[in-house]
């Protein structure tokens, strides 16, 4: 049996799926992107007049995917501290990989107690966005 979770605080999934599902004490998020909650907007995106992206700042997006982690593992009592594996999707792992890991370091400085993480570059995600997390934490048992 699972239960969906749905966080207010985080940006609306861009599909029919639940921000999260917990199964027992594991908490699987769905892909998670850098949108601004409330108006989709995406940090650091450049368009030039046709409405074609130009370009993007990875440090902004990358600070704002790990705010929509947070918004997602806090609305089904999780903590940041609960993460047991991150899988990252990167459109540019060449342009955008070290400031991507330089981030990730600042939010998980202890190699010791940081997630799993495996890394992916990839052609494309479905909006016009430079990076998604795939997450799973380990819910702490209710007392």
């Amino acid at each position: 049996m699972s239960e969906p979770i749905h966080a207010a605080s985080a940006p609306a999934p861009v599909g029919a799926y639940p921000h999260a599902r917990r199964v027992g004490d594991l908490l699987f998020l769905s892909g998670v992107g850098p949108r601004l909650p409330g108006t989709n907007a995406i940090p650091g995106n450049v368009h030039d007049d046709a409405g074609r992206l130009v370009a993007w700042d990875i440090e902004a997006q990358c600070r704002q995917v790990f705010a929509n982690v947070r918004a997602v593992l806090e609305s089904a009592g999780a903590r940041w501290e609960d993460l047991v594996d991150v899988t990252v999707f990167l459109t540019d792992m060449q342009r955008d990989f070290a400031a991507y890991n330089r981030i990730y370091a600042e939010y998980f400085a202890d190699p010791a107690t940081a997630p799993c993480r495996t890394t992916l570059g990839i052609t494309a995600l479905p909006t016009p966005i430079a990076i998604e997390l795939k997450c799973v934490a380990a819910l702490r048992p209710a007392t």
